[in-house]
């Protein structure tokens, strides 16, 4: 047997709020099924960043290309842009799962209000600026916690520490 070296404590990372997005989406523009599963293409046409360190407004660009399974896992696959209040831009990238059951992707799809705890629904934002203000961004990792409403997508972002 391989002897472990002795480790320190582990010391678990805290989270830092960043921002509140309200994402705003378009119609689904539903694709069909194919072997992964259901695929949809959902246009991203605007929104706000708030929070203690991003604010600004989501630009009518990018969509949320997703498949979802029939067992009511969805992969999301989001790309989008964001203009801070002083006039930066950020390209963010978000991958992320939303699981849930059968029965409440069936609401989720048809645009009814679902209890976020009924859900899981997390992402790992990355958030990318050429603007020497915002160029943090480049140098962290964030986590989301998303909600989905009807025409609407709400993602709590954290700094990971």
């Amino acid at each position: 047997m391989m002897n472990v070296p002795e480790l320190p404590p582990a010391v678990a990372p805290e989270l830092t709020h960043v921002t509140d997005l309200f994402v705003d989406l378009g119609p689904v523009l539903e694709m069909g099924s194919t072997a992964q599963g259901r695929r949809r293409i959902i246009p991203i046409i605007g929104g706000i960043a708030t929070g203690p360190r991003l604010n600004g407004k989501i630009l009518d660009l990018g969509a949320d290309w997703q498949v979802v399974g029939a067992d009511g896992l969805a992969e999301i696959d989001t790309r989008y842009g964001l203009q801070t209040d002083d006039g930066a831009l950020i390209d963010i990238r978000n991958p992320g799962l939303r699981a849930a059951s059968p029965e409440v992707t069936a609401q989720l799809t048809a645009g009814r209000a679902v209890d976020p705890q009924a859900y899981y629904f997390r992402t790992t934002p990355q958030l990318f600026s050429s603007d020497p203000r915002h160029d943090w961004v480049n140098r962290r990792v964030f986590v989301g916690v998303g909600q989905r409403l009807a025409a609407q997508v709400v993602l709590r972002v954290f700094e990971l520490g």
